[in-house]
């Protein structure tokens, strides 16, 4: 096996902006990247920092139709937005040797850096609507409150940026442990709120659960997109408010 010690154990958001799906390595550590060239390098390699409100900016979640998540981030880079789009690395083998591919980690959704104007132009621009039967891009509607003025209605999903932050943080390191889950995987209900205080994923906030046998930390981003982390050991975490 390849020495792979040199490796960074943050992934190259590169590797998905302009490269092959198959990058050719081979690595027994690989991970998730961000697809987010406007996004800061510190918050594009998974460092902790402060996505600091611009205005009335908030990260908006996105919808986008099956197959075209390619086609979206390019039209919303293009538009001058800043976005996120999660990978996830898996390991593979062809003709013997172990190789990296890429695809998307949750592949019906964009994140976007906007004020609600400008995410409403974006929706409405005539480039989104498509000859296809379905637009590019639509709102996911939060379906846990309703609007003040219209209470059969919900409002677009937005996300704080202290939770963006920590799902850029986790979702941005090189380790094929770390998935996507639904409640179905859990198998025990969600404990503690924690934080990671050691190791690779120290500083990561999340719940702790048993995940195929495992003590894993899981980070809700919002109902139903949950992400853990690989095993961490009881001694690599603590409780916390967050």
């Amino acid at each position: 096996m390849e020495d792979t010690t040199n490796l960074s154990q943050k992934a190259d958001a590169s590797l998905y902006n302009g490269q092959p799906i198959d990058t050719g390595l081979s690595c027994p550590s690989v991970g998730l990247t961000s697809c987010t060239p406007s996004i800061s390098d510190d918050v594009r390699y998974g460092v902790s920092v402060e996505n600091v409100p611009a205005g009335n900016k908030q990260w908006f979640v996105l919808r986008v139709s099956y197959g075209r998540i390619d086609k979206v981030k390019t039209f919303v880079e293009a538009k001058g937005f800043e976005c996120y789009v999660p990978l996830q690395y898996k390991e593979v083998r062809k003709q013997g040797k172990k190789r990296i591919i890429t695809e998307p980690l949750l592949p019906s959704f964009i994140f976007v850096h906007a004020t609600a104007e400008q995410v409403e132009a974006l929706l409405h621009d005539n480039k989104v609507a498509t000859n296809e039967s379905s637009p590019l891009l639509s709102y996911y509607f939060d379906h846990t409150i309703h609007l003040q003025n219209n209470p059969d209605r919900n409002p677009p999903l937005t996300i704080r940026n202290e939770a963006m932050n920590n799902f850029i943080n986790l979702t941005s390191l090189k380790n094929p442990h770390i998935i996507p889950i639904t409640s179905n995987n859990i198998q025990f209900k969600l404990g503690d709120n924690v934080v990671v205080t050691e190791g690779e994923f120290k500083g990561i906030h999340g719940r702790v659960a048993r995940i195929a046998g495992q003590q894993r930390v899981i980070v809700e981003l919002f109902y139903g997109c949950l992400v853990a982390t690989a095993y961490v050991p009881k001694e690599a975490i603590k409780k916390t408010i967050f």
